[in-house]
C-alpha cells in the first residue's frame, strides 16, 4: 500500500474530511513520528506497535572489492515492533 492509497482508505471512511484536510493529517503524523526518531525518542502506538532509534556502532569493513579496511561510522537506524493486537491479527486464520 503506499501513501495515497492510505489518503483514499481515510478520505473514504471520513467524508467529512475534505482532501487538503486528510493529506494535512497525514503528513502531521508521519512528521511527528519522523521528528520524534530524529530527537531519539521512541514513538508507540497502542494496538499497532512501536518504533525506536537503534545506534549502529562503527566498525571497521573491507571493501569488497580490494580487501582494504574500511571505516564505517556510527549510524542511527529507525526500529519497528509490532504489537500484540497487530501480531495476532496477522497470524489469524481468519483474515478480512
Amino acid at each position: 500500500m503506499k501513501d495515497n492509497d492510505l489518503l483514499v482508505k481515510v478520505i473514504r471512511s471520513n467524508p467529512d474530511l475534505s482532501y487538503r484536510e486528510a493529506v494535512g493529517g497525514m503528513e502531521a503524523v508521519f512528521n511527528a513520528i519522523t521528528n520524534a526518531l530524529a530527537a531519539g525518542q521512541r514513538v508507540e502506538l497502542r494496538g499497532f506497535g512501536s518504533f525506536a532509534p537503534k545506534t549502529r556502532d562503527s566498525y571497521i569493513g573491507r571493501n569488497p572489492r580490494t580487501g582494504e579496511p574500511v571505516a564505517v561510522p556510527e549510524k542511527v537506524w529507525p526500529t519497528f515492533r509490532a504489537g500484540k493486537p497487530l501480531l495476532e491479527r496477522l497470524n489469524s486464520k481468519s483474515k478480512p
